[in-house]
C-alpha cells in the first residue's frame, strides 16, 4: 500500500488533532489542587482514563457532556475527593476550549486537497462544532458518537463509518483511518478490515496518558509523530 492509494481519511478528532490531555489537564489540575491532591497532570489523566471509558461503554446513548460530568464525579470517588456540581459542570463543558495541536489546521489543509476528509468522534455534535472552528477546515462528513448511539472502540461506531463512506461513494479499500488512540481507533479499526494511520502524539513520553491501554496488540499501517508528518509524507508520495 502507499499514501497515495486511498480516496479518503476518516479522523479521530480528540488527541488526534485537538490536544484532548491539555483540555482535560486544564480543567482537572485546578479541581485536584483545590481539593489538596498532590497528583500531576500526568497521573490524574492516567487515572481519569479508565473511569471514562467505563461510562461511555456503560452508558452509550448519553451525550459527551454528561459523559465527562460522570466521569469526573467517578474520578472523585475514586480518590476520595468532593466533586460538586459546579465542578463537574465545568468538564462538561469545557470541549469548545481545548485547543487544537498547533500543526493540525495547517495539515488538514494540505491533505483536504488530495483527500476527502471525514470525523468519526467520540464528541456530541454541539462539542465538535466549536471544535471544528479551531481546525479550519470543511470535513465531507462528521459522524459523532451522539449520530450513532455509542462510543469508540464499539464496532458500532465503524459500522456507521463504512456506511456514511458507502453513501459518499469510496469504494472499500480506498479509505484510511487517521488516529493517536490505539485503544478507541487502531484495534476497532482493523477488525473492521480498515488500514490505519497511527499519530503517536505521545512519542516522546512514556505512559497512555488519558487514553487506556489496547486490550490487544495491534499494528498500524504507518506510524507519524504529528499529523505535519503525516501530511508531508502523503503530500510527497508517488501516485
Amino acid at each position: 500500500m502507499k499514501l497515495a492509494d486511498f480516496d479518503a481519511l476518516s479522523f479521530d478528532c480528540y488527541g488526534t488533532l485537538i490536544d484532548w490531555e491539555a483540555g482535560l489537564a486544564a480543567v482537572l489540575g485546578p479541581w485536584a489542587r483545590s481539593r489538596g491532591l498532590a497528583l500531576s497532570d500526568a497521573e490524574l489523566l492516567a487515572a481519569y482514563s479508565g473511569h471514562e471509558s467505563r461510562a461511555e461503554a456503560g452508558y452509550p446513548g448519553e451525550v459527551y457532556p454528561v459523559i465527562l460530568a460522570r466521569s469526573l464525579r467517578d474520578l472523585g470517588r475514586e480518590l476520595g475527593a468532593e466533586v460538586s456540581d459546579e465542578d463537574a459542570g465545568r468538564l462538561a463543558r469545557s470541549v469548545p476550549d481545548w485547543p487544537a495541536f498547533p500543526d493540525s489546521p495547517a495539515a488538514l489543509a494540505d491533505l483536504a486537497g488530495r483527500y476527502r476528509l471525514i470525523i468519526l468522534s467520540n464528541v456530541d455534535r454541539d462539542s465538535f462544532a466549536a471544535s471544528s472552528r479551531r481546525l479550519g477546515v470543511s470535513f465531507t462528513s462528521v459522524i459523532t458518537a451522539q449520530d450513532v448511539g455509542s462510543y469508540k472502540p464499539s464496532p458500532r461506531n465503524f459500522d456507521a463509518l463504512l456506511a456514511e463512506t458507502d453513501r459518499l461513494g469510496v469504494p472499500r479499500g480506498k479509505l484510511l483511518h487517521v488516529a493517536q488512540s490505539l485503544f478507541h481507533d487502531h484495534v476497532p479499526a482493523r477488525q473492521a478490515g480498515l488500514p490505519t494511520v497511527w499519530i503517536n502524539r505521545r512519542h516522546d513520553r512514556p505512559g497512555w496518558g488519558a487514553t487506556p491501554e489496547p486490550p490487544a496488540e495491534v499494528r498500524p499501517d504507518w506510524e507519524f509523530p504529528s499529523m505535519r508528518a503525516f501530511a508531508d509524507a502523503a503530500g510527497t508520495a508517488p501516485a
